[in-house]
C-alpha cells in the first residue's frame, strides 16, 4: 500500500524514550499531513540533572541537533523535553524552520486560566525554565498578576529512573491534590508525569491540571496552519 503525499516533515527531538510513541500519536493526529521522524538522546537530559542546570555544553549539543533535523528535511522542530527550554530559546535564531519547546501551549494556557499559577516538576531543572517560561507569558499579555507557586515532588524522577512507574505516578497525583487547594490552574511541568493524572480519579481536584503533550502539539498545530 503506497504511502499518503506529504510535503511537510516534523521532527522531534527527545530525551525520554518512553514519550516517543505518545506523541507519534499525537502528531499523526493533529498533523496527519504532515510525515515526522525523531532524534532520540537520554544524555542531554541526564547531564542536565547531573549538572544541576543546563550547561553551555549542552546547550551546544542540542543546537547540533537541530541543525542535523533542518538538513534531515526538517520543515518545523519540536524539543519535546522541558528542561532544555532555555537551549531552545538560545537556538531558535539560527534556525531556518520553526523551532518549538514542548510547554509553550502548556504556559498559554495556564497564564488564560487563572491568576494563581501551580507548577508541579519532579527535577529542579524543569521547575525554573517552566516558571521563566510562564512569567514571560504573562508579560506578553499583559497578566501581570499572575502569581506562580513553584514544587518538586521530591523523590518521584528517582522512581521512574528506577522502573518504578506506579511509584512515580502515585507521588506525582499525592503532591497534585494537595496543590489542587491552593492555586487556580496546576501546570505539570514535565510531559512524563501526564500519566499520573489517570490516578487521581475520585480525588477532590477544583482546577484544571494542565499536561504538556496534547497541549504542546496543539500549540504547534496551529502555529504551523497560521
Amino acid at each position: 500500500m503506497s504511502q499518503p503525499d506529504r510535503s511537510n516533515c516534523i521532527a522531534l527531538i527527545h530525551t525520554v524514550a518512553g514519550l516517543i510513541p505518545v506523541f507519534e500519536g499525537l502528531i499523526a493526529a493533529e498533523l496527519p499531513d504532515w510525515a515526522q521522524f525523531c532524534i532520540y538522546d537520554d544524555s542531554l537530559l541526564k547531564d542536565t540533572i547531573r549538572d544541576g542546570f543546563l550547561s553551555p555544553a549542552t546547550t551546544k549539543r542540542l543546537q547540533q541537533y537541530v541543525n542535523s533535523a533542518v538538513v534531515g528535511g526538517a520543515d518545523a522542530i519540536v524539543v519535546t523535553c522541558s528542561s532544555l527550554g532555555t537551549a531552545v530559546e538560545a537556538t531558535r535564531l539560527q534556525c531556518p524552520v520553526p523551532l518549538f519547546r514542548i510547554d509553550q501551549g502548556m504556559a498559554e494556557e495556564a497564564v488564560a486560566r487563572g491568576a494563581r499559577i501551580g507548577v508541579l516538576a519532579t527535577l529542579n531543572t524543569t521547575l525554573a525554565p517552566t516558571t521563566a517560561l510562564i512569567k514571560a507569558v504573562a508579560a506578553r499579555t499583559g497578566k501581570t498578576d499572575r502569581q506562580i507557586t513553584g514544587r518538586v515532588c521530591e523523590g518521584a524522577f528517582d522512581l521512574l529512573q528506577s522502573g518504578d512507574v506506579d511509584g512515580h505516578d502515585a507521588a506525582v497525583a499525592a503532591a497534585l491534590v494537595k496543590m489542587a487547594g491552593e492555586v487556580d490552574v496546576i501546570v505539570l511541568a514535565q510531559a512524563s508525569m501526564a500519566r499520573a493524572m489517570e490516578r487521581t480519579a475520585g480525588e477532590k481536584i477544583n482546577c484544571p491540571v494542565l499536561t504538556s503533550p496534547e497541549l504542546g502539539v496543539r500549540f504547534v498545530r496551529d502555529a504551523l496552519s497560521s
